[in-house]
């Protein structure tokens, strides 16, 4: 069985939420990052990008219809939308084999 993977949000700014208690949100362009490891789903190295981690903000968070953490999040990379799923009317079906070769 197939293991759900749950990203958390890298963001190139960050800004306080002082109506929820001085929480801390991303900014700017975000990508989806795997808690635990140094660089994005995209291949983009954290330190190296200086992409600001957000451990405690979900993937999809960042969506404006979700009404989450999205409210100054400027761009979604498509190579991380595209791995770690996105969500809209624009939104393409995730890639599927359905005919696995022997």
């Amino acid at each position: 069985m197939a293991r759900t993977r749950q990203y958390a949000v890298a963001a190139s700014g960050q800004w306080t939420d002082e109506e929820e208690g001085r929480r801390r949100l991303p900014s700017g362009e975000v990508h989806a990052w795997e808690p635990g490891r140094n660089e994005t789903v995209c291949g983009l190295s954290l330190s190296r990008s200086r992409l600001v981690r957000f451990p405690h903000v979900g993937w999809p968070d960042t969506f404006p219809e979700s009404g989450g953490a999205a409210d100054r999040v400027r761009r979604q990379c498509p190579r991380c939308a595209s791995v770690a799923g996105r969500r809209g009317l624009d939104a393409r079906p995730r890639w599927q084999r359905t005919n696995p070769r022997p």
